[in-house]
């Protein structure tokens, strides 16, 4: 790796960071030379779990713990015991300290209307629906559950939920009712809280029938609270819930392990997987990622692009607990211009802004112009969801200009946080994420088991982070979650990504493991090839698959073009030359196929895995729920391929 970092910190960002302030906290308890070494930093944070994630509750200011507190009670993967006998609850942790006049969220939607809400509206609101929640009946664990936009109503909905010591779950408004179901059904919640109403594109779409459709389909729902009563049957108001006077905010303080929400698998490959996070864990993990690694606090300003239905909308509620304002978009990012969601970071004066590689890809090819907008306060680009290449990063930085750090950022709905990204004090290279996280014991394997460096390699935790799951929905002998992580590298988590760790201490993320290339014995993640075709201008997408078919290996690229252009002959030369110079002669693709679309998960994951498996003739519906799936009619077209291609090999 010998490409030059295209970020540097400040000069004296150990000194202003809340990273900085953390590691002279963390170098006053260990005695450690800690201060201006990251790589000592995290050595000391994976090294002594006891003292890393002490020290991380008391710089926080977490309830104060008794002087003998076990921390890390029994380590063991999985079932790690985390500060037994310890009570608290996230919803308590967000509203604590906190100035009731400053501004904690703002909601913006496609119109130009925005809503402010300072802490003590939040505090009001979040009170008057617990109190709500607790004369229905609702208590410590059962089960509230969401059908929502990216609206405030859903983080008062979480934190009343949590206040109460139940169990909250959401899907977005771009769920079907069917999709929805297969996941907050399996919960049996008995409140359901949901919109009728989504502005997406310019358009109002009406989503009561969905809505109705969901409550109906879940027998268990007593209550149906919405925005338009009338939308269903006996559905109590929102607003009635939202505004009954005189309540007190008053959290139940819980175990720490006490499930806080259930976040789901994408369900590509079968049942989606009820992934249970704790009060505890998430609180820790949620403040380590905001604080530390986002350098958030109060009086930053911090909006991620997501859905309800993603992991990333969670960890834009958590930047709560560092005392951030939180900008919620509803609607989409790039209407009514590309470059929507950068004006609305203008407008906002944002200090933290994430998005996604393939965002950030249309805005580039729709010749958007950053630098004209007022970004003056933008000091932090996040960006997750996929591999994100050198080629769009450095046009990004090109644009936005040395002062902005862009931070990619990996990990996953499994431990709630990233694992692996950037720090404020640490530079970042193209193509690369800067380093392993505080707390996140990242090591890179192969399949033998054995560390690797260098060299590509499978992405492993060996040993607990809090915010592992304490465990799946409706997995009583944990046999399911075993086999998600445990059992490739017994008692090590394997996270499933293709990683190689550099010799400058940074981070290479290839793509998902299972989907990696392995052409004439060299592998390489289908990432890096993205990373070179998709910046051809006359490509829209790509996806790659790499098939055995017997002593045989068929590997092809299906390409969905520009708009306007077909896939002729000089642009697959176009293509297969571009891969031959820029990663290796032996990954150009046996064949280029054109194609309308390439199918993804409703979070935006290409479908490589479900796509190789129907290529290696399963049925679609044995290896992905067409739920999941954003254009699921997509699959039939691999199908049908997969049975004309069998056809000819006969």
């Amino acid at each position: 790796m010998d490409r030059e970092a295209q970020w540097t910190p400040p000069a004296d960002a150990w000194e202003t960071s809340r990273l900085g302030a953390f590691a002279r906290l963390a170098q006053e308890r260990s005695g450690l030379d800690l201060v201006g070494d990251y790589a000592a930093l995290w050595r000391w944070s994976v090294d002594d779990l006891d003292a890393f994630w002490s020290t991380a509750w008391e710089f926080f200011g977490l309830p104060t713990l008794a002087t003998a507190q076990p921390i890390l009670a029994e380590e063991r993967m999985p079932g790690a015991s985390w500060f037994p006998g310890v009570r608290l609850n996230f919803a308590g942790e967000v509203f604590r300290g906190r100035d009731p006049e400053a501004e904690a969220l703002v909601e913006l939607a496609e119109d130009g209307t925005s809503t402010s809400l300072t802490w003590a509206e939040l505090s009001r609101r979040v009170a008057a629906v617990a109190a709500g929640l607790r004369d229905l009946g609702v208590g410590e664990g059962d089960r509230v559950v969401g059908y929502l936009p990216n609206r405030s109503e859903a983080v008062v909905a979480l934190l009343a939920t949590a206040s109460v010591g139940a169990v909250w779950a959401v899907c977005g408004l771009d769920y079907a009712p069917a999709a929805a179901e297969a996941r907050l059904g399996q919960l049996a919640p008995t409140v359901l809280i949901g919109a009728t109403s989504q502005l997406l594109g310019g358009r109002v779409r009406d989503t009561g029938d969905a809505l109705a459709a969901l409550a109906a389909s879940m027998p268990g729902v007593s209550t149906v609270v919405v925005g338009d009563a009338a939308a269903v049957p006996g559905g109590l108001p929102w607003d009635d819930l939202v505004s009954a006077p005189g309540a007190c905010l008053e959290p139940v303080d819980i175990a720490f392990d006490h499930p806080l929400w259930v976040l789901f698998s994408s369900g590509t490959t079968g049942r989606p997987k009820g992934i249970v996070h704790g009060h505890g864990g998430t609180t820790l993990e949620q403040l380590k990622m905001a604080a530390l690694h986002l350098d958030l606090g109060p009086g930053s300003r911090f909006l991620w692009y997501t859905s309800p239905s993603w992991m990333m909308w969670n960890v834009q509620v958590g930047a709560l607990l560092a005392g951030a304002t939180v900008i919620l978009v509803e609607g989409s990012p790039a209407h009514p211009r590309a470059d929507e969601l950068w004006r609305h970071a203008a407008d906002q004066r944002v200090t933290v802004l994430g998005t996604s590689p393939a965002y950030v890809g249309a805005c580039l090819k729709a010749g958007a112009d950053l630098g004209a907008l007022e970004l003056g306060a933008l000091r932090t680009v996040g960006i997750t969801g996929s591999t994100f290449s050198p080629q769009a990063h450095e046009r990004l930085a090109a644009q936005l200009g040395d002062r902005v750090q862009i931070g990619s950022l990996s990990g996953g709905t499994d431990v709630a946080t990233a694992v692996v990204g950037c720090a404020p004090v640490l530079p970042v290279w193209p193509g690369e994420l800067s380093a392993p996280w505080l707390g996140a014991p990242v090591d890179v394997w192969s399949d033998a088991g054995e560390p690797v460096r260098g060299v590509q390699g499978e992405l492993v935790l060996t040993r607990p982070m809090p915010s592992m799951p304490v465990s799946f929905w409706d997995d009583p002998d944990g046999s399911r979650l075993r086999a998600a992580y445990f059992e490739y590298f017994p008692g090590v988590w394997r996270h499933g990504d293709a990683m190689t760790l550099t010799d400058h201490g940074s981070v290479v993320i290839h793509g998902r493991s299972d989907a990696t290339l392995n052409r004439k014995g060299v592998r390489i993640g289908s990432g890096d090839l993205y990373a070179v075709v998709e910046s051809l201008p006359e490509v829209a997408e790509a996806m790659v698959i790499g098939l055995e078919e017997g002593d045989d290996y068929w590997m092809p690229l299906f390409v969905v073009t520009a708009e306007g252009r077909s896939l002729d002959e000089p642009m697959a030369e176009r293509i297969r030359s571009a891969i031959a110079t820029g990663l290796s002669p032996r990954h150009v693709p046996d064949e280029l196929i054109q194609v309308e679309a390439i199918p993804h998960t409703r979070t935006g994951k290409k479908l490589e895995v479900p796509v190789k498996r129907i290529l290696g003739g399963r049925r679609p519906g044995d290896v992905a729920d067409p739920n999941s799936v954003d254009r699921p009619d997509l699959l039939t077209w691999y199908a049908d391929l997969a049975v004309r291609r069998a056809a000819g090999r006969r």
